[in-house]
């Protein structure tokens, strides 16, 4: 993966000096020393222990992704306080997202692949380090050694012309806040009857915390998914088709599709007057 610039020990900092601590004031509520929190804060430990990033979530009020990777110096007074409040808008969530991965002999990511069959488990699964290595692996070529990438199938005729039973390589995405409108992409999600589903989606993270999910296919209206109920996103990279596809007679045309819809909302018009 690539590097990051982390600004956890500048974050302490400012949000002890904020609330008006000093430092032994704060190293007695988060049960440390002193001199470990004066390190911390200094920059000279350079991999704090995940229970001490816990300690001072809680303590702060503010998500483990956010101490790490938003720089609070640049930040109003007011957007600090919408982070307190849980509003964590800055950042994909509250909690640090681990993803479970497996690689091969020259330690480099494999290209996992969700088949049909597994999709169900996967958002009891996708944290499980044993339960993602039970998955088959592939070694594709094209792809960026600095991505994380796995293979989800997909199915019905949402998003046409990408067939049914067609698998879609998806980049892993940390900073959900980064998707350009319009992206194509693999959303697992936590709640509903579809664990797994492929949409071009709109980006309405910061301003409603929600994605709006749309179909290519016209005949299916775009819904709205909350932010929390999403577990990972995936961007699209590319696709594998196990079947070809007649232009003719399996993709029918827009203006067809069209047609179709105006006789749709004709027919429900009719119904509603005759009621």
């Amino acid at each position: 993966m690539k590097h990051q610039q982390l600004f956890f020990a500048s974050n302490v900092r400012k949000l002890r000096k904020r609330k008006n601590l000093s430092q032994e004031e704060l190293s007695n509520r988060l049960s440390m020393t002193r001199s470990k929190l004066a390190l911390l804060e200094s920059g000279k430990t350079l991999n704090p222990p995940l229970e001490d990033l816990l300690s001072f979530s809680d303590v702060f009020g503010i998500g483990v992704d956010t101490l790490l990777k938003v720089n609070l110096q640049k930040l109003a007074e007011s957007e600090i306080k919408e982070l307190e409040a849980g509003n964590d808008i800055y950042t994909t969530g509250t909690n640090i997202r681990v993803l479970a991965t497996t690689v091969d002999k020259d330690n480099v990511d494999n290209v996992e692949f969700v088949p049909e069959k597994a999709k169900a488990g996967y958002r009891n699964g996708y944290g499980d380090p044993e339960w993602i290595a039970e998955l088959p692996r592939y070694s594709i070529p094209g792809l960026s050694k600095h991505s994380k990438y796995r293979i989800f199938p997909i199915s019905g005729d949402s998003m046409l012309p990408y067939p049914d039973g067609c698998q879609i390589i998806g980049e892993y995405l940390e900073d959900w806040t980064k998707i350009k409108d319009d992206t194509l992409c693999i959303l697992i999600l936590k709640n509903g009857e579809a664990d797994i589903v492929f949409k071009q989606i709109e980006n309405r993270i910061k301003k409603e915390k929600k994605i709006l999910a749309k179909s290519l296919n016209i005949l299916f209206q775009p819904y709205e998914i909350p932010v929390e109920d999403v577990i990972e996103i995936w961007v699209y990279k590319a696709h594998i088709a196990c079947t070809m596809i007649s232009h003719h007679n399996e993709i029918p045309s827009a203006h067809i599709l069209q047609v179709m819809l105006e006789m749709k909302l004709e027919i429900s018009k009719l119904s509603a007057a005759l009621k």
